[in-house]
């Protein structure tokens, strides 16, 4: 029998049994051996040394009797929809494999797939990861200069692309990028002029065998390139192997929730490293049906994609929660949800306002998590048969050891074991997916760790019942009047008033205080800026907060500068405050 924690009701609306119930028990029993062993189930004795996520997300299913199950239902932006069964997919998938042996491309070569979310995307990706590649997705507005810098850094062997971005934002750089031997153009007219020195990707397919042989890659092999943004210098690549498939399976059995039957839909673009980690690996491991949406966000279609693809389980970003906030409630009302029955989001703490929202007018809580590019899966989550405190990240995953520290010097840090303590938060070494390096730039990486401790740069407090609370990112931490102050709580504060759609809060320098805090606004339909608000939403921040941790000013702004993930960039509001330099833009969110 199902049982967990929180009222019968809500095991009513999930209807089915959540894959965790028991959370002491589960981490206490939790190996990872076990994970390995469920996934290598039924595979030949002589196989099981080759360890390639390629494997996992289609040839397994495949193996077991599972290929005509639905993978992917891919929506384009004209309206239409194709769908690809798992055998579809693993034959588009070898197809591509033999297009890379043709043209040479050997293990551990980079290959960059610049596209929208089309379905030679997810060919590509997997296709890749089989024949051993490095697979690095690039989020297609990109400019040319960001396009450049990761495939520079990387020595990119190959490029998927569509005709108007190699004209647009490849052919002006390509000269410079002097390792590049094989492009493969996508067309969606199917007719158009090949430019020289490239290939058209669906007459290479055609021609290409459909049996195709995995390469010989183990758990230590590079698989993926993750890109995060800094705030000088040039992107960081995360290199993560092919033993992370064992924590994109375990995560989303647990943080996710995904059951064989479901169908799941992650919102973001795979040109991050959510839509690559969450919205092509993890569901394809766990068999699910993933909906594909090319398509740019619009509340309706958003809500329409929900009811017509009865979407069981959703995954998507703060922002775009924040937006449908901001459109209101009566939108949803006219559309038929019942089937979603989990939420989950990622990109930035989730307000707690947004968390009673969902339940007010979807009738689910929306489920935060947190992880990074670095840890290349979820590492903290709140998991559908615990209690939500609104505004926490959560618990640890099993297998996951998080603690607080202190970081007393470079080399020395204390453990904050007392709840309640604000300090750094900190991962033990060790789980399957976590970065094997920053590529080229080995001094960088062992500054992250402390003896066995990764540190993540990101403060938090764990409080008496060991849920996780994000504090701020350690550069965002305000110092005023002798208090440290962490913009999400401030924001989320100013977010409960009824005008506020998004807040960002940043410290200016303060001869008295050294720093007080100023608040960017950006507001909800039907309000409009004025010095009447202003003091309004002032007051409200002050009665909440005390006239300490309250903002001293505000700026209202049409929209709030964000990261691809959700992330305000407050950093960027106080660089362009201050005159400051900008730094690395390259994630900057262009369209959700």
């Amino acid at each position: 029998m199902c049982q967990g924690p929180d009222a019968s009701l809500w095991w009513l609306k999930m209807r089915i049994c959540p894959n965790l119930t028991n959370y002491d028990e589960v981490r206490e029993k939790f190996r990872w051996s076990d994970i390995e062993d469920e996934l290598q189930s039924g595979r030949p004795v002589d196989e099981l040394q080759r360890f390639n996520i390629g494997y996992f997300m289609i040839d397994r299913h495949c193996n077991l009797g599972r290929g005509d199950r639905q993978a992917l239902r891919c929506r384009d932006s004209r309206g239409g929809t194709r769908v690809f069964t798992y055998l579809d997919l693993q034959q588009s998938a070898n197809r591509f494999g033999n297009i890379l042996r043709k043209f040479a491309v050997d293990n551990g070569e980079s290959v960059f797939l610049l596209l929208g979310r089309v379905p030679e995307l997810y060919f590509s990706v997997v296709g890749a990861l089989r024949a051993g590649c490095v697979v690095s997705p690039l989020f297609s507005a990109f400019g040319q200069e960001p396009i450049f810098n990761r495939m520079k850094q990387t020595k990119a062997r190959v490029l998927v692309t569509t005709p108007e971005l190699y004209t647009k934002k490849v052919l002006p750089i390509r000269e410079r990028l002097k390792d590049l031997k094989l492009v493969l153009l996508v067309s969606e007219s199917g007719v158009y002029t090949i430019p020289e020195n490239c290939h058209d990707y669906s007459s290479e397919m055609s021609a290409a065998s459909s049996e195709y042989r995995i390469a010989d890659t183990t758990r230590n092999d590079l698989a993926l390139m993750h890109f995060t943004s800094g705030t000088t210098g040039t992107p960081k690549g995360a290199m993560h192997v092919h033993g992370a498939a064992l924590m994109h399976y375990m995560t989303g059995r647990y943080a996710l929730d995904l059951h064989t039957d479901d169908i799941f839909w992650c919102t973001a673009d795979p040109g991050w490293v959510t839509g690559t980690s969450y919205g092509i690996i993890a569901p394809l491991m766990h068999g699910v049906t993933s909906v594909v949406d090319e398509g740019d966000f619009d509340p309706e279609r958003w809500y329409k994609i929900l009811q017509d693809e009865k979407i069981t389980v959703w995954y998507t970003a703060p922002t775009a929660i924040r937006m449908l906030m901001r459109a209101g409630a009566e939108i949803p009302k006219k559309f038929d949800l019942s089937n979603l029955r989990f939420i989950a989001s990622v990109g930035e703490p989730l307000n707690p306002e947004a968390i009673h929202w969902g339940k007010r007018v979807l009738g689910l809580p929306i489920h935060d998590n947190w992880w990074q590019s670095e840890t290349g899966g979820i590492m903290i989550a709140n998991y559908p048969a615990m209690n939500i405190k609104p505004g926490s990240m959560g618990k640890p995953l099993p297998g996951v050891e998080a603690v607080i520290v202190d970081r007393e010097s470079q080399d020395t840090i204390k453990i904050l074991t007392e709840p309640g303590k604000t300090g750094e938060l900190a991962l033990k070494s060790g789980w399957p997916s976590m970065f094997r390096g920053y590529l080229n730039q080995e001094d960088r990486y062992k500054k992250c760790f402390v003896g066995e401790l990764y540190l993540s740069g990101d403060l938090a407090m764990r409080d008496q019942d060991g849920y996780f609370w994000f504090v701020g990112r350690m550069d965002d931490v305000i110092k005023s009047a002798g208090h440290l102050v962490g913009p999400f709580e401030v924001e989320s504060v100013l977010m409960e008033h009824p005008a506020v759609a998004e807040a960002g809060v940043i410290g200016k320098p303060d001869a008295i205080a050294l720093e007080t805090l100023k608040a960017f606004v950006s507001l909800k339909p039907g309000f409009e800026a004025s010095d009447a608000l202003r003091l309004e939403i002032l007051g409200h921040a002050r009665k909440r907060l005390g006239p300490v941790i309250a903002p001293k000013e505000i700026e209202f702004l049409a929209n709030l500068p964000k990261t691809r993930s959700g992330k305000i960039m407050r950093r960027l509001l106080k660089a362009r405050e201050l005159g400051l330099p900008e730094g690395d833009l390259s994630s900057l969110e262009t369209a959700l």
